[in-house]
């Protein structure tokens, strides 16, 4: 069985890299990354907490569940609300592919915006949901 965790990872980051509202609102090359580095850019989008389970069905696929982290330093939330919606909206039903795992389907859940206590930066949550499976 394929490593549907990364792979999945892999091939987000490379779908949201490559949409073209995302660039406009994270650069171009989008700033997306599994870790941000100690110089990143802002804003950026950061993967946060994933959650995997195998699928009881045929197939043998993987339900996931992964949070993606937006940050922002905009004098207010409209930037990280427009991040959000550029996640959700990229990923809505997108097919996705990488090291032998493709989605079965995959979609935003859940987003939340809100300020830091020092109210200096933004952080947007984009909950996503997504089953793989083998190709």
């Amino acid at each position: 069985m394929s490593d549907h965790e990364s792979a999945l990872q892999k091939a987000l980051i490379a779908h949201l890299r490559a949409d073209a509202a995302l660039q406009a609102l994270l650069g171009d090359p989008a700033q997306i990354w599994d870790q941000a580095p100690s110089d990143a850019v802002w804003p950026h989008l950061t993967v946060g907490r994933s959650e995997s389970r195998p699928v009881a069905a045929d197939g043998c696929g993987v339900d996931h569940a992964l949070s993606l982290r937006c940050a922002s330093r905009f004098g207010g939330t409209e930037e990280a609300k427009a991040i959000c919606a550029g996640v959700r909206a990229a990923v809505h039903e997108a097919t996705l592919e990488a090291d032998g795992v493709r989605t079965v389907s995959i979609r935003a859940t859940f987003a939340d915006v809100f300020r830091s206590n020092d109210q200096k930066r933004v952080w947007g949550v984009v909950r996503i949901r997504a089953v793989t499976e083998d190709i």
